[in-house]
């Protein structure tokens, strides 16, 4: 049990080692955040359409998936109803991160969650290395979402310290998650599809109604396309090299 608690812990907490270097970034031009934000959502994307998705198939019919992911879009719709909904422009006195920000933290959560009962339950499997080769990709995924997650939330006037222990906080989410599923395998692999399409939807609906949006506002759009191309690439190329 000692080592499995070590294998989640490495695969939750390389969010937080991937959000470590905006510790020492100043400032980022409009040019450059938007082509971070736009390999983001190249990312994101990647991630639902060609990893939680057809995952959530395996497991399940496309009734459960097509539930989960409205069900996602349609949680994160509600959010905007719920949470104050702050303007990156304006004085914030230090106290709330801005709607945006919120709104990828609330996302990057519910995408870790079925992520941590996948790897809890893989690691109480009787399947040898399932467990091991599931937390790896996890962790290798892991690292560069808390690097993009913390430099966008620094961009939105977020602290260098406030945005990276958010970004962790999206990592620790993985790791209880983790435990749970290692506990209860039973309950976690039946959760677990409904998880990843709720997730896809979550991620799906963060990309298309704020991060594609804020990348095409400063005139930089036919180089957050091809950024965005790239980052969606470079999350395929990531699952098949673990598949």
């Amino acid at each position: 049990m000692d080592w499995n608690i070590g294998v989640m812990l490495i695969s939750a907490f390389a969010t937080a080692a991937g959000a470590l270097p905006v510790l020492a970034i100043r400032q980022i031009s409009h040019r450059g955040m938007d082509t971070i934000l736009a390999y983001t959502a190249g990312v994101m994307v990647a991630a639902s359409t060609y990893g939680l998705i057809p995952a959530s198939l395996k497991l399940t019919n496309l009734y459960v998936l097509c539930f989960g992911v409205l069900l996602g879009a349609l949680l994160l719709n509600a959010l905007e109803y719920v949470l104050p909904h702050i303007d990156a422009d304006h004085e914030r006195h230090g106290r709330m991160l801005p709607f945006q920000g919120m709104m990828l933290v609330v996302a990057m959560t519910l995408h870790n969650i079925p992520e941590g009962l996948s790897v809890g339950a893989s690691l109480a499997s009787d399947v040898d290395n399932l467990g091991l080769v599931v937390a790896l990709s996890m962790a290798l995924q892991n690292a560069p979402e808390g690097f993009l997650v913390a430099l966008f939330l620094m961009n939105q006037e977020v602290s260098k310290l406030r945005a990276f222990l958010f970004a962790t906080l999206t990592g620790c989410i993985e790791f209880f998650a983790g435990v749970f599923g290692f506990f209860a395998v039973g309950a976690a692999l039946w959760i677990v599809p409904y998880g990843l399409a709720f997730a896809a939807g979550a991620m799906l609906f963060i990309v298309y109604k704020e991060l594609i949006p804020e990348t095409h506002g400063h005139g930089y759009e036919r180089l957050a396309t091809f950024s965005f191309l790239i980052g969606l690439l470079s999350m395929i190329g990531l699952v098949e090299w673990f598949r």
